[in-house]
């Protein structure tokens, strides 16, 4: 009898004890999502400063500062769509700072029946964060110029098309008073964190690998009583 059940006990246990590692691992990795996410969250949220004068995307993603300068008319229209609003555009404006330079300013979100009116443009001031979002790839679709709309926010392109320098400023607040244009700041909401549903799932794959093995013992011992 026990070398019948031996091999499917050993082969059990062990199927048992990777999902069970697995799961553990999981749950390691939201530790460290959590720390990532309240480290971005500590940035994103931390005192603005002033413009720097040099900037590097890596080192000052999500760096929180104030600007002063002035609107263009010139702007981008990137397709987004909010949950419990439905489709519109992020407004993309070319901004000239009084320090000389000419940046990119995300002022936030309009209504896709929106698009062609009339937003206030000239002196203002900004407080939001600089960021380098990473939205294009394979699947999504080259800007229709023609149509005016974009699909994504990539920064040297949009910057080559405005004349700016690559540098996205996400507005918080915006000084321009009756803007209809309603600030979509930088936040973790769009970062991924799903490693506690992957833990959940490997353990319950180890809960019913567990009582698999042990129906099968069960039953495999069953037939054996029957035999004798």
């Amino acid at each position: 009898m026990l070398k019948r059940v031996l091999l499917p006990l050993i082969f059990g246990l062990a199927g048992f004890a990777i999902l069970v590692s697995l799961g553990v691992w999981q749950l390691q990795r939201l530790t460290w999502k959590q720390d990532i996410l309240a480290d971005i969250t500590s940035r994103i949220t931390a005192d603005p400063i002033a413009l720097p004068a040099t900037l590097d995307p890596t080192r000052d993603r999500y760096l929180p500062v104030m600007a002063t300068g002035t609107f263009s008319e010139n702007e981008i229209h990137v397709l987004v769509s909010q949950k419990h609003v439905g489709a519109g555009y992020r407004i993309i404006s070319a901004f000239d700072t009084n320090d000389g330079r000419r940046i990119l300013v995300d002022r936030g979100f309009i209504k896709v029946d929106q698009k062609n009116s009339d937003r206030p443009i000239g002196a203002a001031s900004i407080i939001g964060n600089l960021h380098w979002p990473d939205e294009t790839g394979g699947s999504i679709p080259e800007p229709d110029l023609k149509a005016e709309i974009w699909f994504a926010r990539d920064v040297p392109v949009m910057a080559q098309h405005l004349d700016t320098l690559p540098i996205l400023l996400v507005a918080r607040e915006v000084s321009l008073e009756n803007d209809p244009v309603s600030p979509l700041p930088v936040d973790t909401v769009g970062i991924p964190n799903d490693h506690l549903q992957y833990a959940i799932t490997w353990f319950s794959l180890a809960a019913i690998w567990l009582v698999m093995t042990l129906t099968f013992l069960w039953r495999a011992r069953g037939a054996q009583k029957g035999s004798t």
